[in-house]
């Protein structure tokens, strides 16, 4: 058994997740709010993610899309998964309304990479 639910939300789909928060809280009884969190780029375009609080033993759900732009919010989520991860999170699971490359889930032609497999593996 894990721990109690956490809701940590992406910068690409706030209201989704506000949502989603709103949804389990009504359906558990119980408040189940968004994880307090700082999401932020550095001036070089690196993606800075922090937890406000800790994950450890607890079932946290990752809510982020990946749409435009495709490869900022896709970093964003496993700089995500990445934190959650090393503070020891119970059970992650990634909620990705929209995953980007699911077009190229197969090799067509000589020479090209499945990259539908390759984000299924960096998520995973």
């Amino acid at each position: 058994m894990y721990g109690d639910i956490k809701l940590l939300a992406g910068t690409a789909c706030p209201e989704l997740a506000e949502e989603i928060s709103a949804y389990l809280s009504k359906k558990c009884g119980r408040p189940v709010p968004l994880l307090e969190r700082e999401i932020r780029k550095f001036a070089n375009d690196n993606t800075f993610v922090s937890l406000g609080e800790s994950v450890r033993g607890q079932d946290v759900y990752i809510i982020q899309t990946i749409d435009r732009p495709v490869n900022d919010n896709l970093m964003e989520l496993l700089i995500a998964l990445d934190a959650v991860r090393r503070d020891s999170a119970g059970r992650i699971t990634a909620v990705v309304p929209y995953l980007a490359y699911t077009r190229s889930d197969k090799k067509d032609q000589p020479r090209t990479p499945i990259t539908a497999r390759l984000v299924a593996d960096m998520i995973q």
